[in-house]
């Protein structure tokens, strides 16, 4: 079997066995194909262990139908390397015991949270159905991800019910494929598998024949008032013109909608609610309107008219069998609105609860905002580390566990508050410390040269813990010399004569300063006798000889806006950072050669980073910073 086939035969079995019920039709051929492979071989390819042989055992080990059937031995030479691999390769087992222990540590850390589950919902005992609903018009946010994480939960975690992705997909103005299948592979990557994915466009001509149903019962007809002129009458409680219509010119409005006709353009259709109650949401809000502006990304030109959400919504859940629509609190005024189609309709009834939605201090969430952040290019895209997406927050370092687990813990609450990210990004460093590999880089900017004038004649590399707490981790080369170079902001400091500290080397006293501002190159003499814990100034250096320095562009991120809480009555681009990106070129030790994008390091003394782009085929790395939680 050729690389390729081996790359793609460890990719089918990780897929499978993160499926909830395996096919072991699927994996057997699989198996059966690498036993073969694996007649005269030791290792998969080549005489060394290699990523190819990680990622199948990996595979394998996590699936406990693959690990059953090797552990059978009836595949002799598949056994064979299984047992030598965990036997002889016992670092090849730390991504099982990682995981393992991630999600023991989730799970008690949960339970530590103070969040309350505790909701008493009604007529649990008959079943629970819940749905996410999110219309396909721009990429997920981790508000999104509240109500998501929170349907899943009470779905799956705490009722063993089921879970619906239902998209809301009747504004083809704003809706796109991209979309769509964005959101579905953000819900994979934070392990949200929903039971069953469905479409509001799916139910559309049912959702017409609901809304004839409606305006021959007279609970509805058709307005042409302006939209300036109905938000108005609404916000003073004036009925329209249109509202006794004929239940007959009704009728023949909503066919010329349907039509898409230039009378049907000017009309729209409304609920025959209220006019003037208190709750503003229930004067006869728009159930229907025409859009012909572009094709629907599903069903094309075959529609020129549209339910809207909240008409479509509470029709669609009682359909598809949503016993608890849990929403965020946006919607509480809508609520009745809600209840008022179930009744109205005679619908088989949905329970409802509300909770909180997710705030960021200088953070928007409407995707209206987010989408002019992109397209006017004040950000990189919709996965820029700047941005509350899921991709921007996972592109900013942010691990799946963490974002889980730090929604979750936020519960079903109904209490808003305006979050500060610290308490956000400290929950990540919690889990990217214990296991980032630390690692050592100097600002290319200004760099001062060093020389050791006691320093080894000739230069030599030795092995070195990646993380001096955690062995597991792995080793390095650390590259030791007389020639070295340190960061400029370091060196400035320093005095003539003063003992200082080389981190992971030894001490070392300043001999001769040469230039200011800046400062070019010093002189040092080795001290290694001397006590480190008596130096004031502890520093990363890296020896320009015996490795090859890697060249990386450094990013760092401020929050993009300047203004902690955005009012209603802002003009919030007033408050766009403009400084909120700042890129440094840096020399790294020559391990980091090594990285792949999404590997999670730190630089000693200069933070954590997340690797955006690997360091190949001559092309530097690329890193970009985590927030740690703590102020700068």
């Amino acid at each position: 079997m050729k690389n390729a086939e081996l790359s793609q035969l460890a990719t089918a079995l990780a897929a499978e066995a993160s499926k909830d019920k395996p096919d072991f039709k699927t994996i057997e051929p699989l198996l059966v194909n690498l036993n073969k492979h694996l007649t005269l071989r030791t290792y998969v390819n080549g005489y060394s262990i290699t990523e190819l042989d990680s990622k199948i055992w990996v595979a394998i080990r996590s699936s406990k139908l693959a690990n059953s059937f090797v552990k059978k031995g009836t595949s002799a030479n598949l056994s064979r390397w299984f047992a030598y691999l965990e036997q002889t390769h016992p670092e090849i087992q730390e991504e099982i015991k990682a995981k393992d222990e991630a999600e023991r540590a989730r799970k008690a850390n949960l339970s530590k949270a103070g969040a309350s589950y505790n909701m008493a919902l009604q007529d649990v005992e008959k079943g629970v159905v819940t749905r996410f609903p999110p219309e396909p018009s721009g990429y997920l946010h981790i508000g999104h991800l509240k109500a998501a994480l929170l349907n899943d939960y009470f779905a799956h975690e705490l009722y063993k019910g089921t879970l619906l992705l239902r998209f809301d997909d009747t504004n083809p103005s704003k809706e796109k494929q991209e979309y769509q299948d964005s959101i579905i592979e953000d819900l994979a990557l934070v392990g949200i598998k929903p039971d069953k994915t469905s479409y509001t466009s799916d139910h559309l001509q049912v959702l017409y024949e609901y809304c004839i149903r409606m305006i021959k019962e007279g609970h509805a007809y058709a307005d042409d008032t302006d939209q300036e002129t109905m938000r108005d009458e609404r916000m003073k409680g004036i009925a329209s013109k249109n509202r006794n219509k004929s239940i007959e010119d009704n009728l023949a409005i909503f066919e010329e909608m349907k039509a898409g006709t230039e009378v049907g353009l000017k009309n729209a259709i409304r609920a025959k609610m209220s006019v003037d109650n208190p709750n503003k949401a229930m004067r006869d809000p728009v159930i229907y309107r025409c859009n012909v502006e572009v094709p629907h990304h599903r069903t094309g030109t075959a529609w020129k008219m549209y339910p809207t959400y909240d008409f479509a919504c509470p029709i669609v859940d009682s359909m598809e069998g949503v016993t608890h629509a849990l929403r965020t609190t946006e919607y509480t005024d809508r609520n009745p609105q809600y209840q008022w189609f179930l009744d109205t309709l005679k619908l088989r009834q949905v329970h409802m609860w509300d909770f909180a939605r997710m705030n960021f201090i200088r953070t928007v969430l409407s995707k209206r905002k987010l989408t002019k952040l992109v397209d006017q290019g004040v950000v990189w895209g919709w996965d820029d580390p700047r941005m509350p997406t899921i991709r921007g927050v996972r592109r900013h370092g942010m691990t799946i566990g963490a974002l889980r687990d730090f929604i979750l813990k936020q519960g079903p609450s109904r209490n808003i508050v305006n979050m500060d990210w610290t308490t956000f990004w400290a929950s990540n460093k919690r889990e990217i410390d214990p296991i980032a590999p630390r690692h050592t880089a100097v600002d290319i900017k200004d760099a001062v040269r060093a020389v050791l004038t006691n320093g080894p004649e000739k230069a030599y590399v030795e092995e070195k813990p990646k993380h001096n707490k955690n062995p597991a981790v792995g080793m390095k080369k650390v590259a030791f010399s007389k020639h070295l170079i340190l960061d400029q902001e370091d060196v400035k400091l320093f005095k003539q004569d003063e003992e200082i500290t080389l981190m992971n080397w030894g001490n070392a006293i300043v001999r001769k300063i040469n230039g200011s501002n800046p400062i070019t190159d010093i002189e040092l003499e080795l001290h290694l006798e001397g006590d480190v814990k008596k130096t004031e100034k502890k520093v990363t250096w890296l020896s320009t000889e015996g490795q090859d320095l890697v060249k990386a562009e450094v990013w760092e991120f401020e929050h993009l806006f300047t203004k902690d809480k955005l009012e209603e009555d802002d003009n919030w681009e007033d408050f766009v950072n403009k400084d909120s990106a700042s890129k440094t070129n840096q020399f790294c030790d020559s391990n980091v050669k090594d990285l792949r994008a999404d590997d999670i390091i730190q630089l000693e003394r200069k933070g954590y980073f997340r690797v955006d782009k690997a360091a190949k085929d001559g092309a530097g790395l690329v890193l970009f910073g985590i927030p740690t939680g703590k102020a700068k």
